[in-house]
């Protein structure tokens, strides 16, 4: 049985039914690692060089995430939660100064630090981008 999983070894013939994409970190040009993936292809279609066939990703740049800052986390019991009223303070599981939690669709992003970005608007300053992993299947 075929895997769903795409190949990205050039050197590897995939098998019917399965695709293969290109290594595209090979085929980067200098200086370009510290480019994010929209800025590269931005700069290559720019440019000229993005000829490509798969390459477009136009259709899927007004696709809306959904987006979370989450400040903390709190578990309670039903009968608590119901007793809670305006006032009351719920305890969250960080202290301050901790990073927030970027959660795009579900998922942990990034971490980040809040900031004061306009009259009583916080943003986040991201300082860390969580490596996404593939599990086994």
């Amino acid at each position: 049985m075929a895997s769903n999983t795409p190949t990205t070894d050039p050197s590897r013939t995939a098998p019917a039914g399965e695709e293969t994409f290109p290594d595209l970190d090979a085929a980067a040009p200098e200086g370009a690692q510290d480019q994010t993936v929209i800025e590269a292809m931005a700069a290559a279609r720019l440019t000229g060089e993005d000829t490509a066939p798969g390459r477009n990703i136009d259709a899927m740049l007004n696709v809306a995430l959904d987006v979370q800052i989450v400040l903390g986390r709190a578990r309670m019991p039903i009968a608590q939660l119901l007793k809670l009223s305006r006032g009351k303070v719920v305890e969250l599981d960080k202290k301050i100064g901790e990073p927030v939690d970027v959660i795009i669709n579900d998922r942990l992003v990034a971490r980040g630090d809040l900031v004061k970005v306009g009259e009583g608007r916080l943003g986040v300053t991201l300082t860390e981008i969580v490596k996404d992993y593939v599990g086994d299947r």
